[in-house]
């Protein structure tokens, strides 16, 4: 990786173009279920596209090996896509868009209320 690649960030999406296209060959529920991966991922603010990259080709990698050995994504991921995005993440303690969002206000206002306080 070059810097130029860095700065634009064309690695990122010779990547993701590359997930997407090993997601095609996928069956169907294996792809329905690297959609909600991918959408409950997205909700972690903890994650830039450089760091989510590993995460998201050791889920698909798993997803692969489900569909190579014949089992069902519900057999392999049980039935909370979500916790298991959520155990990927870091568990219980990720910091989703909105704690970020959260944090952000309250700072906002308490410097606001120490202006007028003061």
């Amino acid at each position: 990786m070059n810097f130029w690649e860095t700065v634009t960030g064309s690695d990122l999406t010779r990547e993701w173009k590359a997930f997407e296209a090993r997601a095609e060959a996928l069956p169907a529920d294996c792809r329905a279920a690297w959609e909600q991966i991918k959408g409950h991922l997205s909700l972690y603010s903890d994650f830039t596209g450089r760091n989510l990259t590993p995460i998201l080709d050791g889920a698909l990698g798993l997803l692969e090996e489900t569909a190579f050995d014949g089992w069902s994504v519900h057999e392999v991921l049980g039935g909370d896509i979500g916790g298991f995005c959520a155990a990927l993440a870091g568990g219980e303690g990720a910091r989703s868009h909105r704690d970020r969002w959260r944090a952000r206000l309250n700072r906002n206002v308490a410097r606001k209320l120490g202006r007028l306080g003061g």
